[in-house]
């Protein structure tokens, strides 16, 4: 069992940046991937980036570019630096983490408003 802490949300203008931090707690050897999915309102949960034990990323296409996901994996604590917010950015973000058999943490998500 993990516990997945989140913190960095908030409000920011159009253009600016914020960074996210997961820090996961418990039992962690069987943590693959962390990463992000995304849900704004009145939408679907979608993925935003991961990244593997060995520190390879992948982005969704509407965030390359301007988000950047890195892990310290002696932490277990995953970051994403998101920069050139944009309004279509706003959401909740939950972070999670994968192993063999898929996702089985989830942090309690944290609110990213972006002004136009």
């Amino acid at each position: 069992q993990v516990q997945l802490v989140e913190s960095g949300g908030g409000l920011v203008q159009a253009g600016g940046s914020l960074r996210l931090s997961c820090a996961v707690s418990g039992s962690t050897e069987s943590i693959l991937v962390m990463g992000w999915h995304r849900q704004a309102p009145g939408k679907q949960r979608d993925l935003v980036a991961f990244i593997n034990s060995g520190g390879a990323p992948n982005y969704a296409d509407s965030v390359k570019g301007r988000f950047t996901i890195t892990r310290d994996n002696a932490k277990n604590t995953a970051y994403l630096q998101m920069n050139s917010l944009k309004p279509e950015d706003t959401a909740v973000y939950y972070c999670y983490c994968a192993g063999l058999r898929g996702v089985f943490g989830w942090g309690q998500g944290t609110q990213v408003t972006v002004s136009s």
